[in-house]
């Protein structure tokens, strides 16, 4: 199964669960620029992180944009619901679009194998760990991890680099 190779070479290689249970290839995203983050309902930046990613994903969902949010409660509990209350939440608030996947562990012995993969490919300035809630990894058209992005960096302020990306002007 690809979500176990011992070698990934790119997001394209992990298989992950949608919030029904069943698993997603990712490579289904292949050619698409990806933001995938890590979101929390209750949290201080909920708001302006999901009005934002839903103007983007309006914007540029037509031009290869794709979110990929994955629920987290790993930060000050802040995302202790069901998935289905998740759910809920994005798309009658936030009218979000884009997928909500089933909740992961984004650190730890638990984290999901997607995340190890993220975290190794941009350490760095961040550290290996995840900080809080809605980090953003910015993936390219071939699923390489291209940027990755502080939980207080607006998705607005990514539009640039999402723009170059998807070759838009």
């Amino acid at each position: 199964m690809a979500s176990q190779s011992s070698n990934p070479q790119s997001v394209y290689d992990f298989t992950v669960k949608d919030a029904k249970g069943k698993d997603v290839d990712l490579s289904i995203y292949k050619g698409k620029v990806l933001i995938i983050v890590n979101v929390a309902s209750q949290c201080g930046l909920t708001n302006s992180n999901y009005t934002d990613m839903t103007e983007l994903y309006k914007k540029y969902k037509d031009q290869g944009l794709e979110i990929l949010a994955f629920p987290c409660n790993q930060f000050g509990g802040q995302e202790p619901g069901s998935i289905e209350d998740i759910q809920q939440m994005v798309c009658t608030r936030f009218k979000a679009e884009y997928p909500i996947f089933d909740k992961v562990d984004v650190n730890g012995d638990n984290a999901a194998p997607l995340y190890k993969f993220l975290k190794s490919s941009k350490g760095g300035f961040f550290g290996d760990g995840i900080k809080w809630n809605f980090s953003k990894f910015l993936i390219d058209k071939e699923g390489h991890v291209v940027d990755r992005y502080s939980p207080t960096t607006t998705p607005a302020s990514m539009e640039k680099d999402i723009k170059k990306l998807l070759g838009v002007a």
